[in-house]
């Protein structure tokens, strides 16, 4: 077995799957069967940081927490599903994540929502030592993320959404089969061509979208209005 690195010590709910972080922050009972909204969190959920590593320079995208409290109060189950690949370079390590992730989780208590999983990817094509592979299946656009919420929360992937400023986040969810995505314009989803190749991604069975931030997504995705 792979011996990958470790935090320093493990928030509730978290452990690691191959490598990847997995972490459940509500009773797996209460997701069992619901649609979950998937939210790519650097450039969606907080502004982006080139690698963000420091819970200092969080700051949540406008209306962020709304849309997770909504989706709370409809009893859609939100998950993280983000490639980390600024740990795979080596450029920070698990402690790191697992401060920012407190600062992240913590700022959308404040505005009164919460987050009931988040998976994280540190694999990458020139990643360094164990964290180096050419197509890592929990990768995005690779749905590895998607299938481990489906198999360890229980969540129905065929009705869920995804929110991603990527053509690769919308890419993931339609190769996880979920119903729709909203491709934003924060993050990286305003470099030149960026837009184009997410909607490109949709097709008669999987539903494309676009909004200026994760804000304005909210009244596009059906499981919210």
């Amino acid at each position: 077995m792979t011996d990958f690195p470790q935090p320093s010590s493990f928030p509730a709910g978290a452990k690691f799957s191959d490598g990847v972080w997995t972490q459940t922050l509500s009773p797996l009972g209460i997701t069992q069967g619901r649609p979950a909204l998937f939210l790519d969190r650097d450039g969606v959920v907080v502004e982006e940081e080139h690698y963000l590593s420091k819970p200092e320079a969080v700051q949540l995208t406008p209306n962020a927490a709304s849309v997770v409290k909504a989706a709370n109060d409809k009893n859609i189950s939100v998950i993280f599903v983000t490639n980390q690949a600024g740990i795979g370079y080596g450029y920070f390590e698990w402690d790191a994540f697992v401060a920012v992730q407190a600062r992240i989780l913590s700022d959308l208590k404040l505005g009164g929502g919460h987050v009931d999983g988040v998976f994280a990817c540190p694999f990458h094509v020139k990643g360094q030592g164990v964290y180096g592979h050419p197509d890592h299946p929990a990768r995005k656009p690779n749905p590895g993320m998607f299938n481990l919420a489906h198999d360890i929360m229980g969540v129905d992937l065929n009705e869920s959404w995804i929110v991603g400023d990527r053509a690769q986040d919308l890419a993931a969810g339609k190769n996880a089969g979920l119903k729709g995505g909203v491709h934003v314009l924060t993050g990286h989803g305003s470099v030149q061509g960026e837009r184009d190749a997410a909607l490109l991604v949709g097709s008669d069975t999987y539903t494309i979208k676009s909004a200026a931030n994760l804000g304005e997504a909210m009244g596009l995705i059906p499981l919210l209005t």
